[in-house]
């Protein structure tokens, strides 16, 4: 909603969307089975052709754009053993030591930490749209720039850059959604575009197998052309999304602010919708988004907000298996059989984000059907994760396809795990806090639990040369160090379930002054996940009778 609006605006406005029986535009106020909000069938379709149309313009956008970033974030650790055999491996190359490269990959979240937080506040006050289009040109242009590499200086000092300027735009996504979507429909809509973190590294992994063949090609090797091409995409799709990315929505009729200073030198993108399909949007959506304008007193309301640390913790066990899986994947399979060749461990890199790309697709959707139980499907995840890196760990050795399996069922536990706790820290600030809360508390999560990812970058696997020596137990200590963190996810998952049954979770004095009562908000969530419940089929099923 434009920033623009004032709390009188805003109030009267939600107060006429609450109040009316909008019969003319298909939204209006009613009684679910009695009680909860809801739609009659006809106008049901109406909200769900709107929401069509807003997925069409901004999920194959965030699909890609995060489908490059998460490429050339991860090429690291492709690069550690693309062309290993030939002397031009990453460290070869670049004459690194175990503890160099596993400095290199802990430095991009160290800034990651650092920078997530305020460029995620910029965000509420600048455009979305541009600051997005900016994370991307940035990651395009730093990434190119990897193929410039010559020394251990310049990888440190490009991972730092890099983390600095992608910093935001993982809880930035989060936080762009809530501005168009209702809490019971961001989950699958970050399950969908998360798809494209698992896709970009079996495909990453694939192609690197020909980003292989190309070493000597023009004087590079292999991982230089791959850093130079795939950054070379982020700085073009970084031009387009500032055509195509929408700007918040506005409420219907009102004109949109004219840009200065810098800002009038950009291209304007269309609204996501006019006429009656923005009206309809802005009724639905008014029912639960409230926005306001805030200051450092709002925002430290969010910083001091216990439910933070619960959600800090699930993430720092699950991004950090995750990133660690990510970036020593091949590594990891190596240790099973050091017979692989590099082109080899490429294509067996793969189908791990394969099946996490499975897991967010059939898991996502469902958890927002249910989402008072986002804690057990969570849960269930992680569970699958601790139960394939035991497997990788003690099968025996003279079974490696069986150790490979293990990693199979790491990445499909993985997959759902990231987009659940990210909704769910969404959906309890939203309703607290509002915007404010949104965008301060997905940044502290993505990035305090970002921790995780230093700790499993810098301290485990090659990072620790005694737990990296050729041997039968060869990782052990690592994957078990992997394994303790995912238990202290579940325990934190546990504990938030707990706490917000005895404490609860009411929306902050602000946020019920804006015209909502304290269950309205709820109501409606409810209404509106059992609503899609019905239409896609479940409320038909032994478990909604």
């Amino acid at each position: 909603m434009a920033e623009a609006v004032g709390d009188d605006k805003i109030a009267e406005m939600h107060e006429s969307s609450m109040g009316e029986r909008s019969e003319d535009v298909g939204v209006r106020d009613g009684d679910w089975n009695g009680n909860e909000a809801g739609v009659e069938d006809v106008e049901v379709e109406k909200v769900e052709k709107v929401y069509r149309k807003i997925d069409r313009r901004i999920i194959p956008a965030f699909w890609i754009l995060y489908f490059l970033c998460s490429a050339i974030r991860s090429n690291v650790g492709l690069a550690q053993t693309m062309n290993s055999s030939s002397g031009h491996d990453l460290e070869q190359v670049l004459h690194l030591t175990a503890k160099q490269t596993s400095t290199a990959l802990a430095l991009f979240y160290v800034a990651y930490v650092v920078f997530d937080f305020p460029s995620n506040l910029i965000m509420t006050r600048l455009s979305p749209r541009v600051w997005m289009s900016r994370i991307v040109l940035a990651v395009g242009i730093i990434g190119a720039c990897f193929a410039a590499v010559k020394a251990a200086w310049s990888l440190l000092l490009l991972r730092f850059l890099l983390g600095v300027v992608i910093a935001g735009m993982w809880p930035g996504m989060a936080y762009y959604l809530t501005l168009f979507y209702p809490p019971s429909r961001t989950g699958k809509r970050i399950g969908m575009y998360f798809t494209a973190s698992q896709v970009s590294a079996a495909v990453v992994g694939l192609v690197s197998a020909g980003f292989q063949k190309m070493d000597g090609l023009g004087g590079l090797v292999g991982f230089q052309w791959m850093f130079l091409l795939y950054g070379l995409c982020g700085i073009i799709l970084g031009f387009i999304l500032l055509w195509w990315l929408p700007d918040r929505p506005l409420p219907p009729g009102e004109p949109k602010k004219v840009p200065t200073g810098f800002m009038k030198w950009l291209p304007t993108s269309p609204p996501v919708l006019t006429g009656e399909d923005a009206e309809i949007h802005y009724r639905d959506l008014s029912r639960v988004y409230h926005p306001r304008p805030w200051n450092l007193k709002d925002l430290g309301y969010v910083l001091i907000d216990w439910r933070l640390w619960p959600l800090v913790l699930m993430y720092f066990g699950v991004v950090g298996v995750g990133i660690g899986t990510q970036l020593y994947g091949t590594v990891i399979i190596s240790g099973i059989n050091s017979g692989f060749s590099g082109v080899t461990l490429s294509l067996l890199f793969a189908p791990i984000w394969v099946m996490d790309a499975i897991a967010i697709l059939l898991v996502t959707p469902i958890s927002d059907r249910f989402h008072h139980y986002r804690a057990l499907f969570f849960s269930l995840a992680v569970c699958i994760q601790i139960a394939g890196l035991l497997t990788t760990t003690f099968a025996p050795r003279s079974q490696p396809w069986a150790r490979y399996g293990g990693l199979l069922m790491v990445g499909f536990g993985l997959g759902p795990t990231v987009p659940i706790c990210m909704t769910w820290t969404n959906e309890i600030f939203q309703k607290r806090h509002g915007e404010v809360g949104v965008a301060a508390a997905s940044a502290l999560v993505s990035g305090l639990g970002n921790l995780g990812s230093i700790m499993t970058t810098y301290a485990l696997y090659t990072g620790w040369p005694e737990d990296a020596k050729k041997g039968p137990h060869q990782y052990r200590k690592s994957n078990l160090t992997m394994i303790g963190i995912l238990c202290l996810s579940i325990v934190s998952s546990v504990v938030m379930t707990v706490l917000l049954k005895l404490v609860g979770n009411k929306p902050s004095s602000k946020i019920l002054s804006s015209g909502s009562s304290a269950t309205e908000g709820e109501q409606f969530q409810d209404g509106a996940a059992r609503r899609e419940l019905q239409q896609r089929g479940f409320g038909r099923m032994w478990w909604s009778k």
